[in-house]
């Protein structure tokens, strides 16, 4: 099951701290980011009747300066661990790989759902909550792995979210900014029933390889029915300094 194959790598996980750079932070501004599994249980049925439930996988949050760190659109996959991330919702290796980057300020891992005691995907009605610190010019970036497909992940554009408007911290729904990418590492199969999706593999990274390269999932086979964020998650932004807020 998909929360089994994540428990394989809870305790890697559970060591990845936060990665920043030597940069003064004395002044950031703190934003708390919330991840809501707005679906129902259940919600979705595939084409031979069978009833299955959406999740998302623990991903990573990344506050950075540079554009285009994670992926870029028509390209294939780097093999820094997006396809970790994209096909067994491990974002370990993508975080790691971060490290040191040009244009890093931090790199966060969120993989426990709010409430809960050990790391796992949020099942619908659950949500991840993470905090970061960034300042006038930082972008950000999340991901997560849609859990009944086979390499898809949700993220912003490849340059991320602007964190400040005209200087003032940005406040509110970005769930609009989050888009379903394919990530072209594995054959896409239809999602909640594909033997080699998350939930049913034997073990990870066992489907057949793409070799494609990364692309909005509304342009691909089975992608254009799940690519409305808004009515799979909410994603909102929250800074501590109200004053500074948009």
């Amino acid at each position: 099951m998909f929360i089994k194959l994540l428990s394989a790598t809870a305790g890697a996980l559970l060591g990845v701290a936060t990665i920043a750079s030597a940069d003064d932070m004395s002044h950031a501004t703190k934003f708390t980011i919330r991840i809501e599994n707005i679906t129902k249980p259940d919600a979705f049925t595939a084409s031979n009747g069978t009833k299955w439930s959406l999740a998302f996988s623990p991903g990573l949050a990344i506050v950075h300066k540079e554009k285009a760190l994670v992926f870029s659109v028509g390209k294939k996959d780097r093999g820094h661990g997006l396809e970790a991330q994209s096909e067994d919702g491990d974002p370990g290796m993508l975080a790691k790989s971060l490290e040191g980057g040009k244009g890093i300020k931090a790199v966060k891992v969120f993989n426990t759902p709010v409430g809960a005691k050990v790391p796992g995907p949020i099942t619908p009605g659950s949500t991840y909550e993470v905090t970061i610190s960034a300042m006038p010019g930082d972008r950000l970036t999340l991901t997560t792995m849609m859990g009944q497909s086979n390499d898809w992940f949700y993220a912003p554009g490849e340059a991320g979210i602007e964190l400040f408007k005209d200087g003032k911290a940005i406040s509110g729904d970005i769930t609009s900014q989050m888009i379903l990418w394919d990530a072209g590492t594995e054959v896409n199969q239809e999602p909640g029933i594909g033997p080699d999706q998350g939930p049913r593999q034997k073990a990870p990274n066992t489907g057949e390889a793409e070799n494609g390269v990364v692309k909005n999932a509304k342009d691909v086979k089975f992608g254009g029915a799940y690519t409305n964020t808004a009515k799979a998650m909410k994603v909102t932004i929250t800074p501590a300094m109200m004053p500074g807020a948009m």
